[in-house]
């Protein structure tokens, strides 16, 4: 790995990161000065041209681009910008990022599900396209020249021997062309060979501020004249009430100011107090002498193995959850055919996020409006819980944009900002709220523990006929965003990211899904998305039980899986995300094989172990296959994952630095959550609360990664998350071929495995 725009200097003093960020702001300065002083050109006051809202050229020649989405590490503006400056011809150096504010006209702010350049590419085409069209228009005129003589390059309009610069048509003024999205929806793209920034290297736009110090996070927000406020979370996260509050020994810790239990109308912060103080420090320091009692609630002595119990519960009832829309589901009446039979139980652990900077937010009000400052994915989302905690118009809250020390989805819910801003409007100040990361495990919104009940059935020949999978589980979509289920047969809604991954591309014959929702989960705590979501647990079930299947069969785990991956039927795929359909999947299973050496004789102990996977929705597949090579200590059970050889087919790889890293910390965030990660219910909340109990992998951990990409012209799909789908089945897997011990629950611990070998 290259370190880029490296200073190399022959002392370097010591330096805080705030004394490295005043020093870094000085050098920016001086340089800005000295380039200043070398240019020759009259300072132009023409206004900037915007072809659409996406983005603006202004008179210095500068592209700058808005970003709606979050960045938490993964370049997304970067990624982004090059789909509109490629289409608009601009020189990368030319072009800038502005991740912006709340507002209705950006449509739908989200940044999950591996969505951001999927749903991004078409319309930053359109508008990088548009603007092309209205420079080359523009630009012909200057140059006195027909436009179809005309064309563009490197922020240039070129007709034969003559050229204008982006920067002077914008200095000539005169620009008002803009498109109608019926317009834009008819613009064409340039053919991919003639791409210059999609799939190409380049610089990422933020990396020097985030390399430097001076990207500005959440927690780093300040305001004049603003308090600080720490959250005495309750006992459960639902139902609770505060009785009582005791809070004389407070009263003698300097700093502190008071306590407010929140009146939370939208119900999202119940039970919550809020210790006010002039430093953090100060205020959590006095939540340690402040006695509070609540009232009792439903859920207090819940335990994992009661919502396990429940789910399992559930499954048995055939009348409960939403049956998917999957084809044929009469599953009933092929398994009476069947002549033989293989079942199966699968469970996963409560899983948190323990994202790097723990949740905050910083609320005031300034001039009748809320200001919300805070890192979060999911503007629209959490816009209207704001209203309605606060008793105001929606139009009278922004959420101020910031960067994020980690998402993983747990900023798509961003509940921890209606704390901040209750207590602002209870004491009339700015309060500035941070959770420490023991707050933060008991209010966060964990991913759900599931059961699976897997049913294959099989003719004659050994051929699957019939297929179900029962998922159990909380349902995060049901408790925040309701409006985003589908419906399934019988019109019964699903939460689709409880359930994604089930739906697969295999022809098994009769295929039955059945999405439950674990109410006790959900009466428990707030069930989270958490990177992958549904397709975390339902993969791991999925690919672990194809195996079983496959050995059922006796037909090699590899090669059961192309006979089943046939692009038939809806199987086949369909414009313009997912043509191909299992076909594509069934090459990276082969690549991935082949790369990893699929069939060769290993040592004792050792195994290899694959699964696959469409990534997170059928509508927008990326095709992944994780070959796990692991070995086993027999005499311990422990298990070291040697090796994991992943080939992804997503379409187009826009930005092939961040595609790699989404890769690999996709896979190992998957290899975590595999051998590493999960907690358990206790008396109604979390057991783990920092990372002394919760203990995600290790840096001595990682094993080598072999990862590589199709080539490919098609759509530009997701790859934030389907890596960690196929990983964890894809080491169960290699445990059974390395010791022959089948696994069924991860988190996958040596206790486990050694049961397993007995």
């Amino acid at each position: 790995m290259k370190l880029r725009n490296r200073p190399e200097t022959p002392e370097t003093p010591a330096l805080s990161r705030r004394g490295f960020l005043v020093a870094a702001a000085g050098t920016g300065v001086a340089f800005s000065f000295l380039t200043a002083c070398g240019q020759a050109e009259t300072a132009s006051t023409a206004p900037a041209y915007e072809p659409t809202q996406w983005y603006a050229i202004d008179n210095a020649g500068i592209v700058t681009v808005n970003i709606i989405r979050a960045e938490m590490g993964q370049h997304v503006g970067t990624s982004l910008a090059r789909i509109l400056a490629d289409e608009l011809e601009a020189k990368w150096e030319d072009v800038r990022i502005n991740h912006v504010d709340s507002d209705p006209k950006w449509g739908l702010m989200v940044t999950g599900g591996s969505w951001s350049v999927w749903q991004t590419y078409p319309l930053y085409s359109q508008a990088g396209a548009a603007g092309r069209m209205a420079m080359i228009e523009a630009g012909a005129k200057a140059l006195g020249v027909d436009a179809a003589t005309c064309s563009a390059a490197n922020s240039e309009v070129v007709s034969g021997d003559k050229k204008i610069s982006f920067k002077e048509i914008v200095r000539r003024g005169g620009l008002t062309k803009t498109y109608t999205p019926e317009e834009l929806a008819k613009i064409t793209f340039k053919p991919a060979d003639q791409r210059k920034l999609i799939g190409k290297p380049v610089t990422s736009l933020d990396v020097i501020e985030k390399t430097t110090g001076a990207a500005v996070y959440g927690i780093d927000a300040k305001v004049e004249g603003m308090v600080y406020g720490y959250p005495i979370i309750p006992p459960t996260r639902n139902g609770g009430q505060v009785n009582y509050v005791m809070d004389a020994p407070a009263k003698d810790i300097k700093g502190y100011i008071q306590t407010v239990v929140l009146k939370d109308p939208s119900n999202t912060v119940p039970g919550w107090a809020v210790v006010i103080a002039d430093s953090w420090y100060a205020a959590k320091k006095a939540a340690k002498a402040i006695t509070l009692e609540y009232q009792n609630t439903p859920t207090m002595n819940v335990s994992e193995k009661d919502i396990q119990d429940r789910a399992a519960k559930l499954i048995a009832d055939p009348k409960t959850g939403s049956v998917l829309p999957t084809g044929n589901t009469d599953t009933a009446g092929a398994f009476k055919k069947a002549k033989s039979t293989l079942d199966a139980t699968y469970t996963t652990a409560t899983a948190l996020h323990f994202q790097m900077e723990p949740v905050n937010a910083l609320a005031l009000e300034k001039d009748g409006k809320w200001e919300i400052h805070t890192g979060n994915q999911w503007q629209s989302l959490v816009l209207p819980w704001l209203a309605k905690a606060l008793e105001v118009d929606e139009k009278n809250v922004v959420m101020k944009t910031y960067r994020l020390g980690g998402g993983f989805g747990r900023r798509l819910n961003g509940d921890y900002a209606v704390g901040a801003a209750l207590a602002s409007k209870a004491i009339g100040k700015p309060v500035k709220m941070i959770l420490d990361r023991e707050s933060d495990s008991k209010f966060d919104s964990v991913r759900s523990p599931s059961v699976q009940k897997m049913r294959m059935g099989f003719d004659k020949d050994n051929t699957p006929i019939a297929m179900e999978q029962h998922v159990a589980c909380g349902w995060p979509t049901e408790v925040m965003a309701p409006f985003f289920m589908p419906k399934g047969e019988k019109d019964v809604p699903y939460d689709p990211f409880a359930i994604n991954g089930a739906n697969h591309w295999y022809s098994v014959g009769a295929h039955k899904v059945r999405a439950i929702s674990n109410d006790l989960a959900s009466a428990t705590f707030r069930p989270g998305w958490l990177r992958s979501v549904g397709p975390g647990f339902t993969n791991w079930a999925l690919e672990s039980f194809m195996d079983e299947a496959a050995h059922k069969a006796k037909v090699d785990p590899v090669q059961f899986r192309i006979n089943l991956l046939k692009a038939e039927g809806a199987n086949a795929g369909s414009a313009p995300n997912a043509i191909g359909g299992a076909a594509r999947q069934a090459n990276v299973v082969k690549l991935a094989a082949e790369k990893a050496g699929w069939g060769q004789t290993l040592p004792a102990g050792t195994g290899l172990g694959l699964a696959t996977s469409f990534g997170q929705e059928r509508d927008m597949p990326t095709w992944v296959a994780c070959v796990a090579r692991v070995s086993v200590d027999k005499a311990t059970g422990n298990v070291k994952v040697e090796k994991l050889t992943l080939v992804a087919d997503a379409g187009t790889v826009v930005d092939p630095d961040g595609a790699l890293a989404q890769m690999q910390g996709a896979s190992l965030w998957g290899l975590s959550l595999a051998l590493h990660e999960g907690t358990e219910f206790v008396d109604g909340n979390v057991k783990a609360l920092n990372l002394n109990a919760y203990t995600p992998l290790r840096l001595a951990d990682v094993p080598e990664l072999d990862i590589s990409f199709v080539p490919s012209t098609e759509a530009p799909v997701g790859l934030g998350e389907p890596a960690t789908t196929v990983v964890g089945p894809a080491i169960g897997n290699a445990i059974f071929n390395a010791v022959g011990a089948r696994l069924r629950h991860i988190p996958i611990t040596a206790a486990a495995v050694k049961a397993a070998m007995a």
